[in-house]
């Protein structure tokens, strides 16, 4: 299994960041970091090992980011405003410079990209799915933090709006484009209900698709799925089985 790092600077975040490959061939899978996380995270707890198979015989190809947005949230000295002016250039920075070099990496102009995470790379998988339907065709979050003024307090500023799926995903009108894209995607909303975990904030995301009609469907594991990685290393693989179709199928 090929495993690729490719590390530029970014205008749109004033920094270089790092997107890592794994894998040659099949279907696009973007795996978002948690709050703290880098590129590399998703290999260093097992995520990558355990996914190997899928890997191997071609059905995915895995691509992580550094978590700079995440960063931001967790930084204790910031602000809930500046947090979310940063969650929307890391969106650009997605949308504008990792999708294209995915793009030009399957040599695919065109090929639509799965989209993942746990805990807050939950939160940037709904994100980018629900702003970029053009792109993004399935979102399987984990655990997912989707008010993120959990980490910081304030007040619901513009940024804020734009940037979380809870606000402006109710405010899409019934004729926009967007809405009529999203609801020909999928998004899978799963959690343990074991130590760390939040059951209800899969609920808020699930009951805000479910009211614009996007489709959606909530997994609750049991008590002994705790909020961390022997939980979505379980996850993971079983829900990409599941939803991405074989090579053949493709």
């Amino acid at each position: 299994m090929s495993k690729e790092t490719t590390r530029w600077y970014s205008d749109r975040l004033g920094q270089e960041v790092n997107v890592v490959r794994w894998g040659e061939t099949g279907t696009p899978v973007l795996i978002f970091p948690t709050a703290g996380g880098d590129a590399e995270e998703c290999e260093r707890f097992l995520m990558v090992d355990t996914l190997a198979p899928m890997l191997t015989e071609g059905r995915i190809k895995l691509y992580a980011v550094d978590s700079v947005a995440g960063q931001a949230w967790l930084k204790k000295d910031n602000t809930a405003a500046n947090a979310a002016r940063i969650q929307n250039q890391f969106d650009a920075f997605v949308y504008h410079e990792v999708v294209p070099a995915i793009r030009t990496d399957c040599n695919a102009p065109e090929i639509e990209i799965v989209t993942t995470g746990s805990s807050i790379g939950a939160f940037n998988a709904l994100a980018a799915l629900c702003r970029h339907p053009d792109v993004f065709s399935l979102a399987i979050c984990m655990s997912g933090t989707y008010d993120l003024r959990k980490f910081l307090e304030g007040a619901v500023t513009k940024d804020y709006f734009r940037c979380s799926p809870l606000h402006f995903v109710p405010e899409i009108a019934d004729d926009d484009p967007q809405l009529e894209a999203l609801r020909k995607r999928f998004v899978l909303l799963t959690h343990g209900q074991g130590r760390w975990e939040d059951p209800k904030q899969s609920w808020l995301a699930a009951d805000v698709l479910g009211k614009k009609e996007i489709p959606n469907r909530v997994d609750a594991w049991d008590e002994e799925w705790d909020h961390d990685w022997p939980t979505w290393r379980k996850m993971l693989p079983q829900y990409l089985e599941e939803l991405v179709p074989l090579p053949e199928e493709a």
